[in-house]
Order: structure tokens, then C-alpha cells, then sequence
């Protein structure tokens, strides 16, 4: 049974104060506050009705051309719902991953490339986070071809990891491991989080704060930036990153990305070759023991971020959006929001950008994906986390 969901009286941000990467991780714990009031109620453009819970979902992605919405949950399933009938399923054949903190299965994605026919036999990709010696870990993404037995199980056939991030390192924070293809099918891009160790995002040799660019088998792309220095550094598409929690592209074909700052300091980037976005040397935040960190400035040598925000608004995953149900939103960054509890909606013009409205949900939100129709579906964080569609009023 599809219910309505009940959305908050308008609320203002300032009351919030939750942790925005996890709950239970202290280093992700901040403030979110601000002048933007979130709008609630019969104001908001949408319908918002619940479909399915889950447990710790962390990623969506309707597999192209159908209407099959798969969804990680963060402990190590892999499932899905067809958002047409309501019938949901489960795929076997996940990868083992090292579940804690903020570690756990990412990202779900799916060859743009393979968009017609069944799903058997579609190329999957995921990103998990995956255990090393000594009590390392460290994000990882592999792929495969789904087979499918009856509507409701699928697997997962010839697995193979073909990226891992370099070194693996202690804790268990600030995985990214965001997937996202180029808008010519050729290539993949990986965010990949600097695991809270700070400075490696400012060295090479290293993929830690990185977002690199691969051939769809996982090799370094021909081109990357520093190719010449061989190693690793062939992979490396842009450094200075610290926590990346959504990339998508825009009409243009530019790859924008929205990460985590330390106590402030979100950013949203437009992200170039060989650009280095200056973590940890500058940020618009602080150090969450109050130490201050040199703010971003136009001669400081590095990208400047395009929107940052100080409180910070938290964000789960982010979409540019492109469908014809929400003509007001197209061509905007749809970010949910971990501690902001709402839906932020930043429109994009040119290279520059704003925050025009947040939508107050009840819940901390996670991941966002859009459907074939337009329509936009979003997962709650946590727990029994519902998924909610939303569609024009």
C-alpha cells in the first residue's frame, strides 16, 4: 500500500543539529543551520508518497530503460523494486564488504550503453568497501553480469573487482566511492574520499582524495593529467577532495560534485582535469577541535569551490536533474540531506550556482535517483529508512 508521507510544519533550519555523515561517527557530527527556511506542506511543488522500506539503503539506480529501481543497502544487500508493479526482489553474488562506521556496499550503477531487453545479462558495477590487512580497509568497485531466475532474484555472475582505492588505510570514514559514467559511455568515473587522513589528498602517488578516470574495465583512462608519472598517479583526475557524496553531469556534459566539509566548509565543485580543490590547505570550515583552516581565496593557487556552505547542509548524493515532470528543476542539483532533513535544491547557470529552496522531509535523507517518467525517488538514512516517490502536484 502506497501511503502519503507526512512532511514537517515549516521549519527552520537553525533547530537542526545531527550528525551529517553518520550517526555514529563523531567526526561527522555538525551543526545545520541557515537562513534558508525549508519549505513543507502544500508549498512544495510534490506529492511524496511511500513505496518500500529498507534497511541502511545508501545508493539508487533504475536500471536504463526500464522502470526497475536497484538499491545497496549499506550492510551488504543488494535489492530492487519494480517501481511499476510495486514487486520487489533480491540479487545474490554481492561482494563481501567491511561493514562499519560509514563503511559498507555504495554505489550501484549500470552501463548507459545497455539500455534495452531484459535484465539478464546487463553489466552491473559496485562500490563497496572492502577489508585489507592489519585492520585496513578501503573503498573497492567491481562489476559483473546480472542472470535472473523470476521476477524476484536475480545474481550476480563473474564478479571481479577492477578498482581499488590506494593504500588501504585504518578507520572507517570518508569511503566517497560514488560512480558515475561519462555522458559517451566511454569511461568511469570514481570518487574516492581521502579516509579522514587529510593530507594524501594534496599528494599523488596516492588515490585518497581523489576522483579518478578509468576505461569501463577499471585501467587508467588514456589522458589522465598525470599519466606521465606512471603508477597510480595514470588513474588521478582531480585531487584536493575530502569526502564526495554525489557526481553527476550536467547538459553540457561537466562533472559537478558536492562533498563534505569539516565543521562547514560543504562544497560544490565543477570539477576539471589535473584541478586540485584544496583540501586540507583551505577550506571554508574549520577543524571540528576549532582549529581554523585558511578560507578559499581566488589567489590561493587552487579550484575554487563553485557553492559552499557554512553551516552545512549535509548531503547524501546529489542529481542534476533532467526529466520533463518538474520543469522548474531541470538543470538543477537535487542534494538530500543528512542533517538538514530535507531535499536541497540548487539551481545551476553556467559555472555558477545557488541554493533556491529546501524541502523539509522528517527523516535524515540518503540517496536520490530519477525515474524514466520524471519522477524523482528518494531514500531516508538508518534503519526500517523509507523510500519515497515524488511526483508533480
Amino acid at each position: 500500500m502506497i501511503r502519503p508521507v507526512r512532511m514537517l510544519a515549516a521549519l527552520s533550519t537553525a533547530a537542526i543539529a545531527l550528525a551529517s555523515c553518520a550517526s555514529a561517527d563523531p567526526v561527522e557530527t555538525a551543526a545545520a543551520s541557515g537562513d534558508i527556511v525549508a519549505t513543507t506542506g502544500p508549498a512544495t511543488p510534490f506529492a511524496s508518497a511511500k513505496v518500500a522500506t529498507f534497511e541502511e539503503p545508501w545508493a539508487l539506480a533504475f536500471a536504463p530503460g526500464t522502470a526497475t529501481l536497484f538499491v545497496t543497502e549499506k550492510s551488504g544487500k543488494l535489492k530492487f523494486i519494480d517501481t511499476a508493479t510495486g514487486q520487489e526482489g533480491s540479487v545474490s553474488g554481492v561482494p563481501a564488504v567491511d561493514y562499519g562506521g560509514q563503511g559498507g556496499l555504495g554505489d550501484v550503477a549500470f552501463l548507459p550503453a545497455e539500455k534495452s531487453g531484459p535484465l539478464a545479462g546487463r553489466t552491473i558495477y559496485l562500490s563497496f568497501a572492502e577489508a585489507g590487512e592489519a585492520d585496513t580497509r578501503g573503498a573497492a568497485v567491481g562489476m559483473g553480469k546480472l542472470a535472473c531466475t523470476s521476477a524476484t532474484a536475480c545474481s550476480i555472475e563473474g564478479f571481479r573487482v577492477i578498482w581499488r582505492q590506494t593504500p588501504k588505510v585504518t578507520g572507517r570514514g570518508h569511503y566517497s566511492h560514488r560512480l558515475a559514467f561519462s555522458p559517451d559511455g566511454r569511461y568511469l568515473f570514481v570518487a574516492s574520499g581521502e579516509r579522514q587522513k587529510m593530507q594524501p589528498s594534496q599528494e599523488t602517488g596516492n588515490t585518497l582524495g581523489k576522483i579518478v578516470r578509468l576505461n569501463l574495465d577499471g585501467t587508467p583512462a588514456a589522458g589522465n593529467p598525470l599519466a606521465a608519472k606512471g603508477g597510480v598517479n595514470a588513474e588521478i583526475w582531480s585531487w584536493g577532495h575530502r569526502n564526495i557524496l554525489g557526481m553527476d553531469w550536467d547538459a553540457q556534459g561537466r562533472l559537478w560534485e558536492v562533498e563534505h566539509g569539516p565543521a562547514g566548509g560543504d562544497e560544490l565543485n565543477l570539477v576539471a582535469a589535473g584541478a586540485n580543490y584544496g583540501w586540507p590547505v583551505r577550506s571554508n570550515g574549520d577543524h571540528y577541535d576549532g582549529k581554523p583552516i585558511p578560507d578559499h581565496a581566488a589567489d590561493d593557487g587552487f579550484a575554487q569551490p563553485t557553492l559552499s556552505w557554512n553551516p552545512v547542509i549535509a548531503p547524501g548524493d546529489m542529481l542534476i536533474y533532467t526529466g520533463a515532470m518538474f520543469p522548474a528543476w531541470k538543470g538543477h542539483a537535487l542534494m538530500p540531506g543528512l542533517a538538514t532533513e530535507a531535499l536541497i535544491d540548487v539551481a545551476i547557470t553556467g559555472t555558477t550556482a545557488r541554493e533556491a529552496k529546501r524541502y523539509g522531509f522528517e527523516k535524515r535523507l540518503r540517496a536520490i535517483a530519477q525515474g524514466p517518467d520524471g519522477a524523482v525517488w528518494i531514500a531516508e538514512d538508518g534503519k526500517g529508512a523509507s523510500l519515497y516517490k515524488l511526483t508533480a502536484r
